[in-house]
């Protein structure tokens, strides 16, 4: 080989060695760390109503609560405990009503804190705090609006409610400007047709509001007969809560990468991504209808575990074949995982088709993304006569987080 060959073969080299460490530092910088501010927050808000009270459940990870009052952590080890929540209980009371506000109307009421208590969710704990309002009536239109990170781009904070009327659901996701919620109360006025069947007339909603119709039982004509209609954004949150749920799912993301980075052909990358799509999609949607429930304990060192898996694989085994069949095994777990943000809502049968489907279709808008910045980027890897250097060394790496997640999620 010439000289002038040689200096060529060099630069490609390091210019595709440049290229794949670029991406892999682009996908470590974004892993969220302790010390600054988590790329993902996500709170869920219970909202029920009934003839005598009107209570708002805000749970919120304890991470958030330790980036918004810093100061609350004395020790410093970035664990939200139960002695620092009661010495900074008035604190965080006003940080909750000051960030939540439930408005009858245009007139905001006055919440009253009944409890704050730490939980736990799929492996993670939260602050929840229980919150009693005036009661709403017949007419009544409820405001619900979140201020919890307006202003931080940084932070990709979602919260997900749910709001009940005497047993019927609502729900809606908040999450970027779309921190409004609108609630109308209307009433349904029971009338004897001719052939004895009772006929519904019911209040219309102005465009964009969401409806829930009460049923009051003081009198013998107000039959419990609610309805509600999804928001006009309610599948597009959903379908965004799908991508940025995946794009903070740092553990699906290395998994994807694991898959891809071994030498495919392009049959074998389409087959490979396909069986994934199907198995995760599979155990989704079983496990938000609540078919399946597969402790969170058990599903999270599973994903840390298949990534390990894999990672052994591009090491060890010279040639990789039928990958397809060990990915539809795992994607089933990891499908379960996708899962775990949908389960905590109780979304009502009338829409859940459609918001699990946008949901699903977020997910797979993103994978398909990456895999088409990556196919570019695999194509100069598997032709460089380095191919084999440069897939160890993503594979150790690969290895070695999924590693720490597993010893993590088994210990901790």
């Amino acid at each position: 080989m010439s000289h002038a060959n040689k200096v060529q073969q060099l630069l490609k080299v390091r210019s595709l060695t440049l290229m794949l460490f670029t991406f892999l530092f682009l996908f470590f910088i974004s892993f969220p760390s302790n010390t600054s501010a988590h790329a993902y927050s996500a709170s869920y808000t219970t909202i029920k109503m009934d003839s005598n009270k009107t209570e708002m459940i805000f749970s919120i990870d304890t991470l958030s609560i330790l980036e918004l009052v810093p100061d609350i952590d004395k020790n410093k080890n970035w664990i939200l405990e139960s002695s620092e929540i009661e010495k900074e209980k008035h604190h965080l009371e006003e940080l909750i009503t000051e960030g939540l506000t439930l408005d009858k109307g245009n007139k905001e009421q006055t919440p009253k804190i009944e409890k704050m208590e730490i939980i736990k969710k799929e492996n993670k704990e939260f602050l929840s705090t229980t919150m009693t309002f005036p009661v709403f009536f017949p007419g009544d239109t409820l405001v619900f609006n979140d201020g919890f990170y307006f202003n931080d781009t940084g932070t990709n904070y979602i919260n997900l409610i749910s709001a009940s009327y005497l047993g019927e659901t609502s729900e809606a996701v908040l999450e970027g400007k779309n921190r409004t919620w609108t609630m109308l109360i209307t009433e349904v006025q029971q009338e004897q047709s001719s052939n004895g069947e009772q006929v519904a007339q019911q209040e219309q909603p102005s465009p964009g509001e969401q409806v829930a119709q009460p049923t009051p039982n003081q009198k013998q004509s107000e039959q419990a007969n609610p309805s509600h209609t999804a928001t006009s954004f309610s599948w597009l949150s959903f379908l965004k809560l799908g991508m940025s749920h995946i794009l903070t799912g740092y553990d699906h993301l290395l998994f994807l990468l694991s898959l891809l980075i071994a030498r495919q052909t392009f049959k074998q990358i389409a087959t490979t991504i396909t069986a994934f799509t199907i198995a995760h999609s599979f155990t989704l949607t079983l496990t938000v209808l609540g078919i399946i429930d597969i402790p969170s304990s058990f599903v999270e060192p599973a994903i840390a575990l298949s990534i390990c898996y894999v990672a052994l694989e591009n090491i060890f085994r010279q040639k990789i074949s039928y990958r397809w069949i060990i990915t539809f095994v795992f994607g089933l777990i990891h499908g379960m995982g996708f899962a775990d943000i949908l389960k905590e809502m109780n979304i009502p049968k009338s829409s859940l088709a459609i918001d699990l489907t946008s949901f699903n279709i977020g997910i797979e808008i993103i994978q398909l993304a990456i895999v088409l910045l990556l196919l570019p980027l695999l194509y100069f890897i598997y032709r460089s006569k380095h191919s084999k250097k440069i897939i160890m060394i993503v594979s150790i790496v690969a290895f070695l987080l999924g590693g720490a997640w597993l010893i993590e999620r088994l210990l901790f």
